[in-house]
């Protein structure tokens, strides 16, 4: 029922859970849906969502107005939140902690949604063990162009190679350009040593189909389908399953039985349609907490790379450098790292030029296309994965980054780096204040291990 003040109150399994401003629309532009029909939504499928957070501290990402408005993250519980919602303190790489939201029940996720949270962001441990995960998670993430049908075959690809590792993969579309495997397995190695496993998966995978998919961490270096072992590391999370995405048809990150993926289609699955098919097949993940797997094998495998010569890879600029790491040197901005390194030769320096930075996507995408009528011949040489739309996560939101790689340009047309348009990096002004302090320009230099650092985010796969 409605009260005095515009809410819908609903009783959930003998809780009741207030729905303020029920009919706002956080859906607007091609599907229409209010925060109650959002609400409606993650309750007729919650068996399924619940199983992806159920017992797993979460991250609320919050979209106060709607999908198309800026969201922002909040790690630390609200204080002012129901007596039958539990915490746990989750340290992170930064040396910081925070008291935590754990979902356990269709209530609470009812409670979280309430908040603005269209997606549900778990971390991959439980609430009794917090520092070893129980999930290692494949994220696969298209560059740009990239068809969905190359998705689709990686995927398979490394559904095929777990069950050589003696793993089993299940797949779950990510609802935007993307898709998921998951893979349950026994909590009893470290982050570090669950983010080596995905490592080595995400180079193995790579070598079997070198046309199609990518283990480099460097945008202007990957092509294909990138898989982003960086997932794995402290702190970082991806949204589960039945999560929605602030798309505009309200697509929905949909669990899949390993035949489903061959024809499927992202755009099968949204908010309208997604309860049906719950209610007429279940969950296709309901067995996964079954069958937890070992990853021996896995890193007996990053240790033969590591043995042939391949390093750590490159961790997110946040975490600290880290032993075995090579330099954590753009190749866009690598001068002589390699020469200090030893190396016979230096790394190529990509041209790359900074076109836009906006905490507004559309108002970065705009200053993109007046580049292009500016420079109209060289913007026409420019492949599709040459424009790179970066998802920087600075302390609670993200913003946009755009760059242009000049590689197919002729040097005799490629245009100079200018002021960009527009130029709204909201980590200036913290980077300046940082610079002065230790007397470093603010372009030249940041701290690595600070929780303020932006970086690059792939929320949006």
């Amino acid at each position: 029922m409605k009260n005095e003040e515009a809410a819908e109150v609903l009783s959930i399994d003998g809780r009741e859970v207030r729905v303020t401003h029920p009919d706002k629309l956080y859906f607007s532009r091609q599907t229409k849906v209010s925060k109650l029909d959002l609400v409606r939504y993650y309750l007729s499928v919650a068996p399924g969502a619940l199983a992806g957070i159920k017992d797993r501290p979460i991250v609320l990402k919050r979209f106060v107005n709607g999908a198309d408005a800026e969201a922002f993250y909040q790690k630390r519980a609200p204080e002012e939140r129901p007596p039958w919602l539990r915490t746990v303190t989750l340290s992170f790489p930064s040396g910081r902690a925070a008291e935590e939201l754990v979902v356990d029940d269709a209530a609470g996720l009812a409670w979280i949604v309430n908040l603005g949270c269209i997606e549900l962001h778990p971390h991959p441990v439980r609430s009794a063990d917090l520092e070893h995960p129980d999930e290692l998670r494949v994220d696969l993430d298209p560059g740009p162009g990239v068809d969905w049908a190359d998705v689709r075959t990686v995927a398979l690809e490394v559904r095929v190679f777990l069950e050589e590792m003696d793993l089993r993969g299940w797949p779950k579309t990510s609802g935007s350009r993307g898709m998921h495997v998951n893979v349950r397995i026994e909590p009893r190695w470290t982050f570090g040593e669950v983010r080596r496993a995905a490592v080595a998966l995400s180079r193995a995978v790579e070598r079997r189909v070198p046309a199609l998919a990518s283990s480099k961490w460097w945008k202007e270096e990957r092509h294909g389908v990138f898989l982003d072992y960086n997932q794995n590391a402290k702190d970082r999370t991806t949204c589960s399953a039945y999560s929605v995405r602030p798309l505009p048809d309200a697509r929905v990150s949909t669990p899949l039985h390993w035949q489903e993926v061959h024809d499927c289609e992202p755009s099968d699955f949204t908010i309208l349609m997604v309860p049906k098919r719950f209610a007429e097949i279940g969950d296709p993940h309901a067995g996964m907490n079954a069958v937890p797997g070992s990853l021996e094998k896995l890193l007996e495998l990053a240790t033969k790379d590591e043995a042939e010569g391949l390093g750590d890879a490159p961790w997110p600029p946040h975490f600290r450098k880290m032993e075995g790491e090579a330099p954590r040197v753009a190749p866009s901005r690598a001068k002589s790292a390699a020469k200090k390194a030893g190396a016979k030769s230096p790394r190529t320096k990509m041209p790359l030029l900074v076109i836009a930075n906006s905490p507004n996507k559309d108002a970065a995408l705009a200053g993109l296309e007046r580049w292009k009528s500016k420079y109209t011949e060289a913007a026409s040489l420019l492949a599709v994965d040459d424009v790179l739309v970066d998802s920087m996560r600075g302390r609670s939101s993200t913003w946009t980054r755009i760059r242009v790689n000049l590689r197919h340009v002729p040097e005799a047309l490629r245009p100079p780096q200018e002021t960009p348009d527009p130029d709204d990096d909201p980590t200036r002004e913290w980077r300046a204040t940082w610079a002065s302090k230790n007397k470093t320009p603010a372009s030249e230099k940041a701290p690595r291990a600070s929780k303020n650092v932006p970086s690059a985010s792939n929320d949006d796969t």
